[in-house]
């Protein structure tokens, strides 16, 4: 089982995503892209079998991944302060993988009808659903 995590900006979510992944279920690869060095950087920190940078190493990931995680902005086109490419976003939309999305009220895109949940219990909540699908 592949989970990719995707995460922009300082990689924060993805970090924690990573580090909750690989403790709860330590056999499953995880594969950390960030749409900057810096998100990148913290996933691989954290605990990714494997990092990458950028546009393209989103699109390819999704096309190998069995689950995409990560906030809900990964799917929106100049979501994430600008940081996700529309090619970033069709490539996660289109992925034939599960999408785990975090609901994270951020960046003009208000998520309604969903608790108001703290980030460590959307961590939790995520990873439990992937637990689902191993």
């Amino acid at each position: 089982m592949n989970v990719l995590v995707v995460d922009a900006q300082g990689g924060g979510v993805g970090r924690q995503l990573v580090a909750a992944i690989k403790k709860q279920y330590p056999d499953v690869t995880v594969t950390a892209v960030g749409a900057n060095s810096a998100a990148a950087a913290a996933m691989l920190k954290a605990g990714a079998d494997n990092s990458a940078t950028g546009e393209n190493a989103v699109i390819v990931n999704c096309r190998r991944a069995d689950v995409i995680v990560g906030p809900i902005g990964i799917v929106i086109a100049d979501s994430l302060l600008g940081e996700i490419t529309p090619a970033m976003a069709l490539a996660v939309s289109q992925s034939s993988a599960k999408r785990i999305l975090l609901p994270m009220n951020h960046c003009d895109n208000i998520v309604v009808g969903v608790s108001d949940l703290n980030l460590g219990k959307l961590i939790q909540q995520a990873v439990d659903k992937i637990g689902e699908f191993i």
